[in-house]
């Protein structure tokens, strides 16, 4: 039975799509076979991205498909290591049920109360109403600007709440447009220091799932 990683979110750009691919590049050069599941079908960032990788040849491969809803991409998940949900851009029915599946649910968020705030009602209502487990939860600070105080504020909010809070960040960065232009994601840019700080974000996921499945 394979495992299942969804990056969800109750508003759209807080880089759903910039995690899933780093998560799903980072495990299929472990040698793990792993798709992503972009559910997106009107705008199919993460299929588009594919495409680019694939003209470009990079290493390693990374499956990708667009599915209209979660039953057909959940038909699949089995024959993966990892599948990875590349959720829509609001939050919807789909997202209850891909939250319930998931062995984890990454939630990125903004360091602004409009970007806080949604994601904790969000966070509430997968495990007070569709019952996903508090611990299954965990919350990634994205789109972070160079406010030392705000990013302080931000886990401070975030500390008042039963939810697991990700270590690391993922910052504004040229170097993460230049990559995902290329098709690659940010754990693949060739600049030191955003990728160094991709790296911290995604193996402090890397390092919750494992936690979980064991």
């Amino acid at each position: 039975m394979g495992y299942k990683i969804a990056v969800a979110s109750q508003k759209g750009g807080v880089t759903k799509s910039t995690l899933s691919r780093a998560i799903g590049t980072t495990y299929a050069a472990a040698g793990w076979n792993i798709k992503i599941a972009d559910l997106d079908i009107n705008q199919s960032t993460s299929f588009t991205w594919l495409q680019r990788r694939l003209a470009a040849e990079i290493t390693p491969v990374v499956a990708v498909e667009t599915f209209g809803t979660v039953a057909s991409a959940l038909k699949v998940a089995d024959a993966y290591d990892l599948m990875i949900f590349d959720g829509a851009p609001h939050a919807t029915k789909a997202t209850a049920e891909i939250a319930r599946q998931a062995d984890l649910v990454v939630l990125p968020t903004g360091l602004s109360l409009d970007d806080l705030e949604p994601t904790v009602m969000l966070a509430n209502t997968l495990t007070s109403k569709e019952g996903v487990p508090v611990e299954r939860i965990a919350i990634a600070l994205s789109k972070v600007g160079k406010s030392k105080t705000q990013l302080q504020d931000a886990r401070a909010y975030l500390s008042a709440t039963p939810y697991f809070v990700l270590d690391g960040q993922v910052p504004e960065r040229d170097a993460y447009v230049l990559a995902h232009d290329k098709g690659l994601s940010i754990v693949e840019t060739p600049y030191k220091g955003p990728k160094a700080q991709a790296d911290e974000l995604i193996q402090n996921i890397i390092n919750r799932f494992e936690t979980l499945i064991k």
